[in-house]
């Protein structure tokens, strides 16, 4: 089980009228909140830590280290104490 998510996106640096990073982040928090207590049949109960950690990616090395954890993370999820099935 996941806990955490992690993402790799691009920006555009031209003016627009574009939402932020913090209101993508928010809205998918929003939105996946309201789907996953459904789901759970839980009302309001909250499912996200407050706030986001935000990485700036300057470089092609730095991209390809980030892809790289983002596809190994799940392989880690065992490791992880957080982790309600976690086998240590």
């Amino acid at each position: 089980m996941a806990t955490d998510a992690d993402a790799v996106g691009g920006v555009d640096t031209a003016p627009s009228r574009r939402p932020s990073l913090g209101n993508v982040v928010a809205y998918f928090k929003y939105q996946t909140t309201k789907t996953i207590n459904a789901m759970r049949h839980t009302p309001s109960v909250r499912v996200w830590q407050r706030n986001y950690y935000e990485h700036i990616i300057r470089d092609d090395k730095s991209l390809n280290r980030i892809r790289e954890y983002i596809a190994n993370n799940p392989l880690q999820w065992g490791l992880d104490r957080e982790n309600p099935k976690t086998m240590l």
